[in-house]
């Protein structure tokens, strides 16, 4: 149960780095609208490529309201942090893990040995 436990503690804290990481490259390619960079860089096209596929997805699900304003990042940043948070408590609940309350300290993890230690 121990090993399945830690699996699955791997699995959250990998999807929420890599979901981090994906949000700072949103916001990028998001201020790269602003200031229109050479569209033949290497960086940008990789920024593009890897950001242009989930923004024509909102695009095409999404009305075009207020003159044409694009706000596919605005929702791929909500929807990142909605599964950022979701997958959180869904591990920290499942597998019965403490989670952080505001205004309470956070659980202690006891060892198995520490009844037998000395205080």
């Amino acid at each position: 149960m121990y090993a399945w436990t830690n699996l699955i503690i791997f699995i959250a804290q990998t999807l929420d780095s890599l979901l981090t990481l994906y949000l700072y490259v949103v916001i990028i390619s998001a201020l790269m609208t602003w200031i229109e960079p050479n569209p033949y860089n290497p960086i940008v096209r990789f920024i593009y490529s890897i950001t242009e596929p989930v923004f024509d997805w909102f695009r095409g699900h999404l009305p075009v309201i207020l003159g044409g304003i694009d706000f596919s990042p605005l929702i791929v940043i909500i929807a990142i942090q909605a599964v950022q948070r979701v997958s959180s408590q869904a591990s920290c609940t499942r597998w019965s893990l403490p989670t952080h309350e505001p205004g309470r300290k956070s659980a202690r993890i006891r060892h198995p040995l520490d009844a037998r230690r000395p205080r």
